[in-house]
């Protein structure tokens, strides 16, 4: 009944086609929803061995703080992917191939956002479940706006300090400001190259099927904005948070 035959790029299961590439996109959505599961349950398991401060939180908070701990993973997972595929892969490099850019793939890459959409379907299957406790072309787009995760462990990192009663420690500060620093190199230089590279690629980008380019021209802009809002309200709580480490002194 699962005779496999593989041939063509098609995988022959029960009498049925499926192209290798299908599967290995359903076995990486898969790979990325476990991966939350297990992180899950290791941030709990972890936290209540080495983190004294983890016994006393409520329920809800230590929903919360298992749920960042595979946010975080995932974030420096996807970070970590998306600037290897970006900068040293040769993936994107101009005339490096035939095909336009925008149309480029690799197994990575295809790996890398599986995960990821795994790690998203669990992350919005989390917020449903637990309400109110928790409140395929453009790649090289998608990855670009995917290296902006690597910013969220400092974050995470930043709410655990706070919820453990950290907020006066030096971790808490050195954290403050490598937040500010990757936020302002991972969510404000990198959107100012990604306009400027659609700007120059825009030929290509007009050959994205509609729904993705109007996504492109509607989302990121979105998100740029965002992100200089928050940028300015971390500015000013690092300056708040200096401000008082040097009166300490």
């Amino acid at each position: 009944m699962w005779d496999m035959e593989i041939g063509g790029g098609l995988v022959n299961i029960a009498g049925h086609a499926i192209s290798i590439k299908e599967l290995h996109w359903l076995f990486s959505v898969l790979a990325g929803i476990l991966m939350c599961k297990i992180v899950y349950e290791l941030t709990g398991v972890i936290s209540a061995s080495f983190v004294k401060e983890y016994a006393k939180l409520n329920s809800k908070q230590k929903l919360e703080w298992n749920n960042r701990g595979f946010s975080t993973f995932h974030a420096i997972v996807a970070a970590a992917g998306s600037l290897y595929l970006l900068l040293f892969s040769g993936l994107f490099v101009d005339d490096a191939q035939d095909e336009l850019m925008i149309n480029r793939t690799s197994t990575l890459s295809d790996t890398i956002l599986g995960v990821s959409i795994g790690y998203f379907l669990t992350d919005l299957a989390m917020i449903f479940y637990h309400y109110p406790a928790l409140g395929v072309k453009h790649k090289f787009y998608i990855l670009m706006v995917l290296f902006t995760e690597s910013t969220t462990p400092f974050v995470n990192l930043r709410w655990y300090l706070d919820v453990a009663g950290l907020k006066n420690s030096k971790l808490y500060i050195y954290n403050g400001v490598a937040l500010f620093f990757g936020w302002l190199v991972a969510r404000i230089i990198i959107f100012l190259f990604f306009f400027y590279h659609m700007f120059i690629h825009f030929d290509q980008v007009k050959k994205v099927v509609p729904l993705g380019f109007y996504s492109l021209l509607t989302i990121p802009p979105t998100m740029a904005m965002m992100n200089v809002f928050w940028f300015w309200k971390i500015a000013r709580g690092m300056l708040k948070i200096l401000s008082k480490a040097k009166h300490k002194l």
